[in-house]
């Protein structure tokens, strides 16, 4: 059959031609840790049997899939970043394939096909593997390279939760600090660079970055030749891969390895040169300085003594090479610095010899700079990895993700200038994300401020929440064209964005008020729906996120969901379930209230039938359904289930939603009307559009609202039958208070009303 989806420039299309959004989520944060034994982050048991573990039932349990399936298309995601580790693969050994994880993954995929979603697999990784504070490679891969981690907290050659002296004290993104010390620049050097900068590692008769490439690819290839032989995947339901999540180039184009360079903006806590790092890891001690993180970026606090003791974060015997069958080159020694093996440094004299060992292309003899390590060494393993799936997949649409924020590499008119190739960048906003607080007094062009686009970064700074939003809006409309200019006329999907939740120190999860949060929310996706990006995948939904431990994963917190908090009713008959829940407590609604809008809306079969197939998660075994549960807010939920057009006939020209006065609006052009089987599609949620409260205004044409069966799952979602040329449309929805805490909305008025009253202007 034709592929489900087919690339058409900067945009996606279906099998109708109709331009398609990519509305998704990441699914889910859940598989980064192992199911058996259970092993989140801040778990310190058996952490260290990296070999007998097992992933099956990550990110859920089959039995579970329908229930999260179905919450996730009620709130309207159309696509889902399917995130998987190299380890849940190859965590036994060397080309020792877990078979039941990959055959628990083809189930899940085949019930994500009943809902209809376009799934693209992730192979993801954080700081490179669990035991160098993150998630992805096998523990395997460290012995490969000749490093004990073990010793990576002594020697501070990587941060990692789960063997922090005290878990719940892990300082706040402090993992992201480990890419810039001694493990992550091993790894990815010999990663990307290996065959350039230590050929002397020589494993089993090659290189070993042709040892790791190759067998992270080969994992890959082997989940993706699996799920082309399950027959009824490839295309309809998988449409593509991406490659390695967030790839670093560890130690290259450091031009001096006794300073840090300039461009590393996020150091905390210790900050090691390269060189300093080298020498902690060989077991000496160095006076290295400290930083902290504020609004404005790093900052230095002083100094701090790290001393071994003489441990080293090099194996100190052979035998993980017996274990695994390993046949190490003598000239690799095991128990000494692979860089001082290499002249880097002299270890008698603790000196460093060529502070510029990684600062030229070898061969080239070029610097290295992240542009050239994107088109040179990122770009090898891509086309080796592109190259290996397409052998299996051969339709398969490529997600090329360039290492973060860097300038993508230059394949316009080049023979990579792939027709099905995606521009996929991440983006966070970093004060927000690093501070764990949403600032509407001013935020930061972090963007421009990386292209020099400022005479001094005081000017990046923008002031105002209109002003941050429009930063935010045209950071991402700056990146997607920046991706068009590098590497041609291909869609831009974030693949990551998000929010922490975590925010003011937990305020929300204390009191049930969420406005940061949806505030937050809310501006991260007027600046996705302002940019033109052909779509985006959220981070992040975890199915087991809770109050005390976010995400499981590092502190992070940022999954839309958690079993600590109430869902967004949906449909009719929830709104209405709701606000009988809340008229029982002798509450009187005030006018324009979610009270109202449910009472006005009459209860269906078909709403009771949407209701009934759509289950929601109570962390409490009383199937009460959560959103009369004595939970605390809904989780800014308000701010990402929001309409959007999942697919126009046509080409949009803009589209966004106003959530403070609940107006959508969709502009575009059609050559011509679309087919009766095919209209412009819109995913219109009940909450902010109750039949009673929502009006609709269109150019020409005619529409119907209705809540759809597709496969499995249930959407409620505006048709759309207009004519050709251009089109507009507006819907008018319910306004509402954003954020407010559960259980208050009875005392306060609606927020147009209250604004009104106190004459105040909204921004």
């Amino acid at each position: 059959m034709p592929p489900r989806l087919t690339i058409d420039g900067r945009v996606i299309r279906d099998s109708h031609g109709r331009q398609i959004t990519i509305h998704g989520i990441n699914v889910a944060g859940d598989a980064k840790n192992p199911a058996r034994p259970d092993l989140p982050s801040h778990v310190a048991d058996e952490f260290f049997d990296g070999d007998d573990v097992s992933f099956v039932d990550r990110p859920f349990a089959v039995s579970d899939a329908h229930m999260h399936f179905s919450r996730l298309r009620g709130w309207g995601y159309n696509t889902i970043r399917w995130v998987f580790t190299w380890e849940a693969i190859e965590h036994a050994g060397p080309g020792q394939y877990d078979e039941d994880f990959v055959q628990h993954t083809i189930a899940l995929l085949r019930i994500a096909k009943e809902y209809g979603f376009y799934v693209f697999l992730d192979p993801h990784q954080d700081v490179w593997s669990r035991f160098s504070g993150g998630s992805g490679a096998p523990l395997w891969t460290l012995y490969a390279c000749g490093l004990d981690p073990r010793k990576f907290g002594v020697t501070e050659a990587a941060f990692v939760q789960n063997t922090h002296q005290d878990p719940a004290e892990y300082p706040k993104m402090l993992w992201p600090t480990n890419y810039t010390r001694s493990c992550c620049q091993t790894m990815f050097t010999l990663f990307f660079g290996g065959k350039d900068f230590a050929p002397k590692a020589i494993l089993d008769g090659m290189n070993i970055q042709d040892y790791l490439q190759g067998h992270f690819i080969a994992a890959c290839s082997h989940l993706a030749r699996r799920i082309h032989e399950a027959g009824d995947l490839e295309d309809e339901v998988v449409i593509g891969w991406e490659s390695m999540n967030e790839p670093n180039r560890g130690l290259l184009g450091q031009q001096d390895i006794t300073l840090v360079p300039e461009e590393q903006k996020l150091q905390k806590g210790t900050s090691p040169t390269a060189w300093q790092g080298m020498l902690t890891a060989s077991g000496r001690a160095c006076e290295i300085t400290t930083w902290d993180f504020g609004g404005m970026g790093s900052f230095k606090t002083g100094t701090k003594l790290v001393d071994p003791a003489g441990e080293t974060s090099w194996l100190s015997s052979p035998n993980h090479d017996t274990r695994y069958g390993w046949k190490r080159d003598p000239g690799w020694k095991i128990g000494e610095c692979l860089w001082a093996q290499h002249g880097v440094w002299d270890a008698s004299s603790d000196t460093p010899l060529r502070r510029d060992y990684f600062a030229r292309d070898p061969t080239s003899k070029k610097k290295i700079d992240y542009e050239y390590f994107t088109n040179n060494y990122f770009m090898d393993f891509y086309r080796r990895l592109r190259d290996a799936i397409r052998q299996v997949h051969s339709d398969c649409i490529m997600l090329c993700q360039p290492p973060v924020l860097e300038i993508p590499p230059t394949l316009k008119g080049t023979s990579d200038d792939d027709p099905r190739m995606i521009f996929a960048p991440h983006y966070y906003d970093g004060v927000t994300l690093m501070t764990k607080s949403w600032n509407r007094l001013w935020n930061v062009d972090v963007f421009g401020i990386l292209r020099n686009r400022y005479l001094s970064p005081a000017f990046a700074v923008k002031i105002g929440e209109t002003a941050i939003r429009n930063c935010l809006r045209d950071q991402l409309a700056a990146i997607k064209n920046e991706g068009i200019d590098y590497m041609g006329e291909h869609p831009c999907v974030l693949t990551e964005i998000g929010i922490p939740y975590d925010m003011d120190k937990k305020h929300a999860y204390r009191t049930g008020d969420y406005t940061s949060q949806s505030l937050a929310m809310d501006a991260n996706h007027f600046a996705l729906e302002g940019s033109g990006v052909a779509g985006f995948t959220l981070w992040l939904y975890t199915a087991n996120n809770d109050h005390q431990w976010g995400d499981q994963w590092n502190g992070e917190d940022l999954s839309i969901f958690s079993v600590d908090d109430r869902e967004l009713p949906m449909s009719a008959a929830e709104l209405y379930a709701f606000n009988k829940s809340r008229n029982s407590l002798n509450r009187s609604p005030t006018g324009n209230s979610l009270a109202d809008s449910a009472k006005s809306a009459p209860v269906t079969p078909e709403m009771l039938k949407s209701t009934l197939k759509t289950p929601s998660i109570t962390s409490d075994t009383a199937p009460t359904p959560a959103y009369l549960s004595n939970k605390g807010g809904f989780r800014a939920a308000e701010a990402y289930v929001r309409p959007t057009p999942l697919a126009t006939a046509g080409s949009i020209q803009e589209f966004g939603f106003d959530l403070r006065r609940c107006i959508f609006n969709l502009s575009l052009i059609a050559a011509t009307s679309p087919q009766d089987a095919a209209p412009t599609e819109i995913f219109l949620p009940e909450f902010h559009f109750p039949e009673a409260q929502t009006t609709v205004e269109v150019s020409g044409g005619k529409w119907s609202i209705s809540i759809d069966e597709e496969g499995a799952g249930t959407i409620r979602k505006l048709r759309w039958w207009h004519g050709e040329g251009a089109q507009s449309l507006k819907i008018q929805g319910a306004m509402r208070r954003p954020g407010i805490a559960i259980g208050k909305e009875e005392e306060e008025e609606s927020f147009v009303g209250k604004c009104r009253q106190s004459a105040c202007i909204i921004m």
